[in-house]
Formats: structure tokens, sequence, C-alpha cells
């Protein structure tokens, strides 16, 4: 009778009819008391193995997480690496070509040097420069010095088409004046009918035509540092 009243009295305290024969038993029937201590027991103990699990999963998200940021931060170095590396190969595919173009504008001027002394029979380029003119006489000035003449070594240069265009570039001033007309030659466009005309290249101001043996004088000689500005007129083939 005792029994049924301390099963009686754990269900009326809210305990499940099961867990409450459960701990009966398990008790040995010592009674309400012990039956409840059993059964609080048991109920911290699966509160501990819950924040247990708890803490096991958050340490395992946490090590998931440094692991994710640490794969993102690998990735998004070799992805900065694989750039610097694409920037790099371009800057030498960029100069590689610059040097060919440099290559074949000097052999194509070594063939053109070639093939007009072999048309005018090797007078090309002996003629002299002309004399240059005799400086006029600076007046002194015993407070002031004249000026160092600046020396350059580049020319920029504009070269305007007879289609109203223009070609700009820069060129070293011992260059010959043929690299710029090979440059314009090389860069200008199409022809009707395919085919291009020699060029003649005249200065701008004063209107000057220059000869063969001007495409042998450097830039720096010819007057046209640091910068001119060239015409090219259509030269009909002799």
């Amino acid at each position: 009778m005792a029994e049924l009243t301390a099963l009686e009295s754990l269900i009326e305290m809210g305990f499940p009819r099961g867990r409450a024969e459960k701990a009966l038993a398990l008790t040995g029937n010592q009674g309400i008391e012990a039956a409840m201590d059993w059964m609080l027991e048991l109920v911290a103990q699966k509160q501990r193995e819950r924040e247990e699990r708890e803490e096991r999963e958050a340490l395992e998200r946490e090590r998931q997480r440094r692991r994710q940021g640490q794969e993102l931060s690998a990735a998004r170095q070799r992805l900065q690496e694989d750039e610097m590396r694409r920037a790099a190969e371009e800057r030498r595919r960029e100069k590689a070509e610059e040097l060919a173009a440099r290559q074949r504008v000097r052999e194509k001027i070594e063939r053109d040097k070639a093939e007009r002394a072999k048309k005018y029979g090797g007078s090309v380029g002996s003629q002299p420069p002309p004399p240059a003119p005799e400086p006029g006489p600076v007046p002194s000035s015993p407070s002031q010095e004249p000026p160092n003449k600046r020396e350059y070594d580049q020319c920029r240069i504009q070269v305007r088409l007879p289609d109203g265009t223009s070609l700009t570039q820069t060129f070293r001033a011992r260059e010959q004046l043929a690299a710029v007309r090979l440059y314009v030659e090389l860069h200008r466009g199409e022809e009707p009918g395919g085919g291009q005309d020699p060029v003649q290249l005249l200065s701008g101001f004063p209107r000057r035509a220059f000869s063969e043996a001007d495409m042998e004088r450097p830039l720096q000689e010819l007057g046209l540092v640091p910068s001119a500005v060239l015409i090219v007129a259509k030269k009909c083939p002799s």
C-alpha cells in the first residue's frame, strides 16, 4: 500500500508514470525521497551530457570556421600570386614584342639603306651635310652667364597623314629619319587597291621636303628635337 502511495505521490508531482516506477524499483522502494533523488540526478546527468555535447559541437563549429577562413585566405593569396604572375608575364611579353618590333625596324632600315645604295650606285649618304651657320655675336654681360644648352635624348614626332589623321611616336634623338618614314609605312592605312605608294616627308614650317640623303641623318641633326610636326605627301614612284 505504501508503494502505491509513493507512486501516486510521484505522479501527482508531475513525474511520468514509467520514470516513477523505474525510480522506485532501482532505489529498492525506499520511498519518495530516494526515488526523487534518483530522478533528479538522472535529469542533472542528462543536462550535463547535453551541455558537453553542445560544447563539443561549438568547438567543432569553431574549428570548421577557422579551417574555412584559412582555406579562404590561402585561396585569396593564390589568386593574388596568379594575378601578379600573369601581370609579370604580360610585361615580359610586351617588352619582348617591343624589342622584336625595334629589331624589325632596324632590319628594315638596313635593307632600305642597301637598296638605296644599290639604286643610286653608293652615292646615297655620301654627300656631306650642309655646314651649320655660324652663330652671330652674343653680347656679353658681366653679371649673367649664358645658359647651358639642354641635351635631349628623345624626340616626339607627330606625323600628319594625307587623309587628315595623325600618328604620334617617340624616337631616340640619334635615330635616323628613315626610322620615322618606316614607322609611317608600317602604321598608315592600306591604300585603295591594296598597294602602298612611297611617301615623302615634309617639315611643317618652314616647308621643306626631306631628301634621301636626309633619311640617313639623325633627328637631332635635322633639328627635329625635342618635338616636331611632319607632313606626309604622296611621292610618285619614279
